[in-house]
């Protein structure tokens, strides 16, 4: 019987598939299998099967360790470290802390900062995460919990808008745990994990957990889109290179249902060697509430090549990434394609690249990088939060209806500083633009006096200075036991 180890590898599928993109996607898979070339792997942040090598004199051992056969430490949206020192028989804790100090060169006067799901306040220091938990394991059982205070607390929540529908104010219920969920292992394969609860999503590549990224600020491909899912997942280890993990889940990003139907996901998760990683998410819900009839499809496929690796020379290592996604709505008033003027086209298209390069045995690191989306309709726009705005409430100052334009693009320059595995000094530059106002200008969002009347309503006298673009620099401390 193999064992039950706790391994930070590698990437999940986060936080949709267009058809021509599903079909090639399945297609693929099919292909994939076929030939052999499967290999298990496993979701960032998730404990999986363990075993040991082949014994020796030609005598079968148990299947290899997914992920096990090279360093992934590597990888963007992975731990980097290779060892816990909160590690014991039958539980390894883990200890997270995200402390930022934001400077916006437009300086709204409310110190808010609108568009992103990472950073919610400017011109201050903040404690952006700080968390602890672990992973529990025993006869096969396992278990996770993590804990989230600071601003991820409230960011989180507010960004879903299942919590309007009926009782119990899940925003609340689940506010200050990020991941919490049980399952069971089962020695079959190369190890099959059952879980069910709230788990990381990793579609858009990123970790939820900065330190866990090359960059503070990800691009709207990542920071748009789910961070996590509540339901089950079935991570299926065909080989020691290849993970195919099926979802079935209330909804995209989503504590509660949105409408009658589950949203269902999968993730391919390909590792040929050390130097590659090929991750394909894919997503289909009804994910608009009070609106049974529009159904969302979404694709999410990210390549990770690691193009260089000498540690012992002043440049140690270098690789890129490069993350595609697509996606549409259609029914309930809206299209995927070929819109008109009473069923506008609605959909996303968007990109990310990232170059990293690393110095003198990795303690040193700069990474570059940036994308573009275009969303009509704004369905994956975050809600700027002008007069308390959720996503739930939506606002009048900025709509979200079908028509409605949007692109974005942004840049960033990030240099960190890891003098050892459990600590990193970051600091980043960004600049964003948008096609439409959209970013906090000097006047802020926030109504004279504060929040007044409903969230995100209309306040007589007052306008949002919403401008185009913005400028930042993060500055930010992370650290992992």
């Amino acid at each position: 019987m193999t064992t039950i180890m706790r391994k930070d590898t590698g990437i999940v599928g986060r936080r949709r598939p267009g058809h021509a993109g599903g079909i090639a996607f399945i297609v693929g898979l099919a292909l994939v299998i076929g030939t052999g070339r499967a290999a298990a792997v496993e979701t960032a942040d998730a404990t999986e099967a363990g075993s040991p090598p082949a014994a020796a004199g030609g005598t079968a051992g148990p299947p290899a360790e997914p992920f096990a056969f090279a360093d992934f430490t590597w990888l963007t949206g992975n731990s980097r470290q290779h060892e816990s020192i909160l590690k014991t028989k039958y539980f390894t804790g883990e200890v997270r802390a995200d402390v930022n100090y934001v400077y916006d060169f437009n300086s709204p006067e409310d110190h808010t900062l609108v568009g992103s799901s990472e950073i919610g306040r400017t011109n201050e220091f903040q404690v952006q995460q700080f968390g602890f938990g672990g992973d529990f394991f025993y006869k096969n059982v396992r278990a996770r919990l993590m804990t989230q205070f600071g601003m991820y607390s409230t960011m989180t929540p507010r960004n879903d808008a299942s919590t309007a529908r009926g009782q119990w104010t899940l925003d609340n219920a689940y506010r200050y745990m990020s991941e919490i969920y049980g399952g069971y292992h089962i020695d079959k394969l190369h190890g099959i994990n059952i879980d069910a609860g709230i788990f990381m999503s990793y579609v858009g590549l990123f970790s939820y957990y900065q330190f866990d990224n090359w960059a503070y600020q990800p691009s709207y491909v990542s920071s748009n889109t789910p961070w996590f899912f509540n339901g089950v997942r079935i991570q299926i280890f065909t080989s020691e290179h290849l993970k195919i993990e099926p979802w079935i889940v209330n909804g995209w990003q989503s504590y509660g249902m949105f409408n009658e139907a589950p949203g269902l996901g999968l993730q391919v998760l390909w590792r040929p060697n050390g130097s590659l990683s090929l991750t394909s998410n894919n997503y289909w819900g009804k994910d608009t509430l009070g609106n049974p009839d529009r159904e969302r499809l979404h694709t999410d496929n990210s390549l990770q090549y690691k193009y260089l690796d000498r540690p012992a020379e002043l440049l140690s290592k270098a690789a890129f990434t490069v993350t595609i996604d697509a996606g549409c709505e259609s029914g309930g008033g809206v299209s995927c394609s070929g819109g008109s003027d009473t069923r506008p086209s609605q959909y996303f298209l968007g990109y990310m690249v990232y170059n990293r390069l690393w110095f003198a045995r990795d303690r040193y690191a700069v990474t570059l990088g940036g994308g573009q989306i275009n969303n009509p309709g704004r369905y994956l726009v975050l809600v700027p939060p002008i007069n308390g705005a959720t996503a739930a409430s939506g606002t009048p100052y900025f709509t979200a209806a079908p028509g409605d334009k949007y692109k974005a693009w942004d840049a960033s320059a990030t240099f960190d500083f890891m003098p050892n595995e459990f600590v990193t000094f970051r600091w980043e530059y960004n600049h964003r633009v948008s096609s439409v106002p959209y970013f906090a200008g000097e006047g802020g969002v926030t109504p004279p006096g504060g929040n007044t009347g409903p969230a995100g309503s209309a306040v007589p006298g007052f306008t949002p200075d919403l401008v185009d673009s913005e400028d930042r620099i993060t500055l930010a401390l992370l650290v992992k036991l």
